[in-house]
């Protein structure tokens, strides 16, 4: 089932609800009928430990690398796709479907943002309660899914077989190695990108330079500062804001 006009354009806040439901996981303390919270992150690294895969030091460490990577290729993938595709676009509140982009990410997946926020997710979701995590995903997963089955369909609607021919040769979400369609010409916008994706880029940093203190508790705060710090540059640079045309 696709999304409904009302769920795009207010989809930011969707986002940041499932986002507060997953840190706080309010069922986690009734599940495990303890007081204390661990994280998706010791709980990984208690786990390889346990199986003796690798000692506690070790998994740790590699359960911080995996975050990091998955922060960092989640992250360029949706500065790649905002650069081409435009961070007005991006981030307008309806939805814009006056040509088929097929440059940059876009030749290779119809939808490297998504993709991009999956990964990034993934991240993410190491700072969290373990079913905190499991509902965070789950639940991106199903709206991003239903964002665009919705996207989908508007674009079919306003494109017809320009659309309908580019959808049957590129992947949805699966990554091509190869190019599935030539490259139209586009130009694109690294540092409007860049400010566009401010919330993604500036938690990347974070986990890149804080994560080695092991402390999901300085790496939450550093979500809710990227975030409100990404509204802030939204809100007060001009060339973010939407397309006055279509």
């Amino acid at each position: 089932m696709k999304a409904t006009s009302f769920e795009f354009r207010y989809r930011i806040l969707v986002l940041a609800l499932i986002y507060v439901l997953g840190f706080w996981a309010p069922w986690e303390k009734w599940l495990r009928g303890s007081s204390a919270v661990s994280t998706t992150w010791l709980e990984l690294s208690g786990a390889l430990a346990s199986a003796h895969w690798l000692s506690l030091g070790n998994a740790t460490i590699l359960v911080t690398l995996l975050a990091i990577w998955l922060a960092l290729k989640g992250t360029f993938l949706r500065v790649w796709g905002t650069a081409y595709l435009g961070a007005g676009i991006v981030h307008d509140s309806a939805l814009s479907g006056a040509s088929v982009v097929a440059a940059g990410p876009y030749r290779h997946v119809r939808n490297p943002l998504y993709l991009g926020s999956t990964l990034f997710s993934l991240a993410i979701a190491v700072l969290m309660p373990i079913t905190g995590a499991i509902f965070f995903l789950a639940a991106q997963l199903i709206f991003y899914f239903r964002l665009i089955l919705a996207e989908e369909s508007y674009l079919a609607s306003q494109q017809g077989e320009a659309y309908l021919a580019y959808k049957q040769r590129v992947p949805r979400l699966w990554w091509a190695l190869r190019a599935k369609v030539p490259a139209a010409p586009a130009k694109p916008q690294w540092i409007t990108a860049i400010l566009a994706e401010s919330y993604n880029v500036g938690m990347t940093v974070c986990f890149a330079v804080l994560a080695w203190r092991y402390n999901a508790w300085l790496l939450t705060k550093c979500v809710i500062i990227c975030f409100g710090a990404s509204l802030v540059i939204r809100a007060g640079v001009p060339m973010l804001a939407k397309p006055k045309a279509r």
